[in-house]
């Protein structure tokens, strides 16, 4: 196995999912999510996609993404509502509690350590 690759979307099959009914606020989000790389220790490498809707979150990983398309707002509790467009990064820590709205459907890539 090589010791690199390319994310290529064209070259794995997405997994499809929401969250959860009792965290949707708004509209009907729906997921696609690329996953290129499980290592051992919980580290996650990938693609997600979300269309429209609000829904709440709460992070017990620590995430690392940078927005490709799209238009999302990420507002933490009791915080100031973060917008993000293509070329905006952030990390969300272990204790983030927020929602996510996904105003224009949006896709990032990510790297997720548990």
């Amino acid at each position: 196995m090589p010791n690199q690759f390319v994310f290529d979307i064209d070259a794995v099959e997405p997994e499809a999912g929401a969250p959860d009914a009792d965290r949707i606020l708004a509209g009907d989000p729906q997921f696609r999510t690329w996953n290129f790389e499980e290592a051992e220790g919980g580290l996650y490498a990938g693609i997600w996609e979300a269309t429209p809707g609000k829904w709440r979150i709460s992070y017990d990983e620590w995430e690392y993404f940078n927005v490709l398309s799209g238009h999302s707002i990420v507002t933490e509790d009791g915080g100031a509502a973060v917008h993000l467009k293509a070329g905006d990064r952030m990390i969300l820590r272990p204790g983030f509690k927020g929602t996510w709205e996904v105003i224009e459907t949006t896709r990032k890539d990510y790297v997720i350590r548990l």
